[in-house]
């Protein structure tokens, strides 16, 4: 099972019954769900998952005036909840269910993975923050939000990167992946330095990756799960294979010609998609020109 679905199972059981029986006056000021850190909060959780912060457990999402009034109530009600659910049994971590699990206040939730109280305001935050992190405060699902307060700020940041943002990082990508990729590996290949190669295909393939979630307008998940991700997205997703092709490969004269094509097919399809989206109007695929056309 899915951490989601445990979760979500968990709090149908228990959760609701909680809060309609011992909180039916406040009932509608507190958000339930399952968001933050954690490969279940996207979807990616499997057998290895399980081996650590994996249990049935949700999160109470409530303002800091709330907290005030009933946040030692709830969580007191929360610690009593059933230890065990469906063969899983909850950490045995305080206050109430570790970290990731329990009530929360909203700004306190946000300020810990974003730095700031709610969604960043301005171009300096929203380059501050890193994707992952960006990602980890809008992934998951929320169960009930009735006064919208947790909400408002997720539903900015599932919007993605406001568009001059998102230009700018496209811009810095292309201009990486044109450097390394189709002008650096090869230098480093014919002066034999196989080392630097390597660093060159590797800022290639690092960069290519990011501008991909960027061109879907999307937050790219921490390394482990950027290959993961990039699988769902509707433009360019098929580039992985070309990618995983770049990274198994040799960096010899050998294969030196078989790489700079790979790395010519991967710069045509995302020529191809800055064009289509009215990225860039460069023609051909050098990377660097289609970067300076950028507006």
């Amino acid at each position: 099972m899915k951490g989601l679905e445990l979760s979500l199972a968990y709090y149908n059981e228990f959760g609701k019954k909680m809060l309609s029986e011992e909180f039916s006056d406040v009932e509608d000021r507190i958000a339930v769900g399952l968001v933050g850190e954690g490969s279940e909060c996207l979807g990616y959780d499997d057998e290895f998952s399980k081996d650590h912060d994996f249990e049935p457990g949700f999160c109470l999402w409530i303002t800091a005036e709330d907290e005030r009034k009933f946040g030692f109530k709830l969580e007191r009600a929360y610690a009593k909840l059933p230890k065990e659910f469906m063969g899983y049994k909850r950490q045995r971590l305080a206050p109430v269910g570790g970290a990731r699990h329990g009530v929360m206040v909203i700004d306190d939730f946000y300020r810990k993975i974003l730095g700031f109280e709610g969604a960043p305001k301005t171009v300096e935050e929203w380059f501050y923050i890193p994707p992952h992190r960006l990602l980890a405060a809008s992934n998951g699902k929320v169960f009930k939000d009735e006064i919208g307060v947790f909400s408002e700020i997720r539903n900015i940041l599932k919007k993605g990167y406001p568009e001059d943002v998102r230009r700018k990082k496209i811009a810095n990508c292309l201009m990486n992946m044109g450097q390394s990729g189709q002008y650096n590996y090869q230098r480093c290949i014919n002066r034999g330095e196989i080392g630097a190669a390597g660093l060159a295909v590797f800022e290639f393939i690092k960069n290519t990756v990011s501008l991909i979630y960027l061109l879907n307008n999307k937050f790219e998940p921490f390394y482990k799960w950027a290959y993961r991700g990039m699988r769902d997205l509707e433009r360019l997703s098929d580039v992985e294979k070309d990618l995983l092709t770049l990274s198994e490969t040799q960096n010899s004269k050998e294969c030196m010609n078989h790489k700079l094509q790979v790395i010519e097919e991967i710069a045509e399809k995302v020529s191809d998609e800055l064009r289509a989206q009215g990225i860039s109007r460069a023609c051909g695929s050098t990377l660097c020109a289609h970067m300076y056309s950028i507006k």
